[in-house]
């Protein structure tokens, strides 16, 4: 069965998905590491590490994952 592409609302929600818990991750694992840089350059490097880590690691798993769920039906 062909799924069709995620709507806007279900590609926000994906995206949310996976943004969200990445950025929980990254900032338990590097926020001692970055606690004394300013706002924008603390940003940055978590921005440049959770963009590849949630277009080619997390998203393709809930692409699957939602034509998985819609495929069942």
């Amino acid at each position: 069965m062909n799924v069709p592409p995620p709507s806007k609302h279900q590609l926000a929600l994906m995206i949310w998905l996976a943004v969200f818990p990445t950025l929980v991750v990254l900032n338990l694992t590097l926020g001692r590491l970055l606690g004394d840089l300013a706002v924008v350059p603390r940003t940055f490097i978590l921005a440049t590490v959770a963009v590849p880590i949630v277009i080619y690691g997390l998203m393709p798993h809930l692409h699957r994952l939602r034509g998985r769920l819609l495929g069942s039906y």
